[in-house]
């Protein structure tokens, strides 16, 4: 990764060049862009990769509040955060994940899920913890119906809008550094189009928290093997993440939708909510999509009780008995309550108990 010291160097614009200082240049991209606000010239083009465009302003009982839309300046500001988090990753990867798997002395194979798992629980941590806030701050936890209110949902607060923007330029961040990184896993976020950005908020909440348990699961028992329990946890909130996003989306797209005002279909405005067959459409790919999921977690549990069955065998073989040894005792006689033997020979007394 980026920010190390090195004592091999290689040809500058190499392949090896780029893949080992892609964290170098892309910080220098991101000065050039911050500079550019110093200057009348060039503050106007570099506030376009900044702050999400297409503002309007809208009156309201507390004043007037900006709302945002979509665009296709949005590119703009979505590269520009692509350029942060790959530093932001670099940054991670050389200042926590590197330092703590030195430490723990793990193999190659393990080494790779460990920052795998490091980079991704960092993640969804963050997502998590914003996307909570935003629900709370919204209100959209304590008033469901406010999740297909006013549908379509085309207007954003601007935290809303942001959030969107950093998730898209987190998994757009990806395919660079498949390259960067020469990794071969490739892993996808699907994204609600409909305009539901609210649902969309809820359901991302419940993904991320269900995946961050994933990841520190993982993060223990690397650290220490014994703590394979914590997956055992991880399943049961899984199972119910899946069973809670298939409520809420049918509660929303079945029988929020169908009740709103708005019906029909119109692009400028975002509306898609046309039919029943539209609806059930929606419906049919979030559940082909929890199928999907839950048959690879199937697999995956599976998997982990054929390799617990084969390091620990439920019939293990009996341990052998050893053979009895008959004890052969001196025949003798009594003698005023002590055993004589025949021989005369007497190195051990023993009294008789009386009856």
């Amino acid at each position: 990764m980026a920010f190390r010291r090195r004592s091999k160097s290689y040809p500058f614009f190499s392949q090896e060049f780029l893949i080992q200082n892609h964290a170098d240049i892309v910080f220098c991209l991101v000065v050039l862009i911050l500079i550019g606000l110093m200057f009348e010239a060039t503050a106007k083009t570099a506030f376009l990769f900044i702050l999400p465009q297409y503002n309007t302003t809208a009156f309201s009982p507390d004043g007037e509040v900006s709302f945002y839309y979509y665009g296709w300046r949005d590119c703009v500001t979505i590269f520009f955060y692509v350029l942060i988090v790959i530093i932001l990753h670099a940054v991670v990867q050389e200042y926590v994940l590197d330092k703590a798997s030195r430490r723990l002395h793990l193999s190659k194979s393990k080494n790779t899920k460990f920052n795998e798992s490091g980079q991704l629980c960092v993640f969804h941590s963050v997502s998590a913890a914003w996307s909570l806030y935003i629900l709370v701050t919204e209100g959209y936890i304590l008033h469901l119906s406010s999740l297909w209110e006013n549908y379509p949902h085309v207007h954003l607060r601007f935290q809303v809008k942001f959030f969107y923007l950093f998730q898209l330029a987190y998994w757009f961040h990806t395919l660079p550094e498949l390259y960067f990184q020469k990794v071969r896993k490739v892993r996808c976020c699907s994204v609600l189009l409909s305009f539901l950005t609210r649902v969309g908020l809820v359901l991302l909440f419940l993904q991320y928290l269900s995946e961050m348990g994933f990841h520190i699961s993982r993060l223990f028992y690397f650290i220490d093997e014994s703590h394979h329990k914590l997956f055992d946890m991880w399943a049961l909130s899984f199972v119910f993440t899946r069973m809670v996003i298939l409520t809420l989306t049918v509660l929303v797209v079945g029988f929020g939708l169908a009740r709103v005002d708005s019906q029909g279909f119109d692009w400028e405005a975002g509306n898609f909510n046309i039919s029943p067959i539209s609806r059930l459409a929606v419906l049919l790919i979030v559940c082909l999509t929890q199928a999907w999921l839950l048959w690879r977690f199937i697999r995956f549990q599976l998997r982990r009780w054929r390799e617990y069955r084969r390091e620990h065998p439920a019939h293990k073989r009996p341990a052998a008995k050893l053979p009895l040894r008959t004890l052969k005792r001196d025949t003798g006689h009594h003698e005023n309550g002590m055993i004589k033997a025949e021989n005369g020979a007497s190195p051990r007394t023993k009294k008789i108990k009386a009856p």
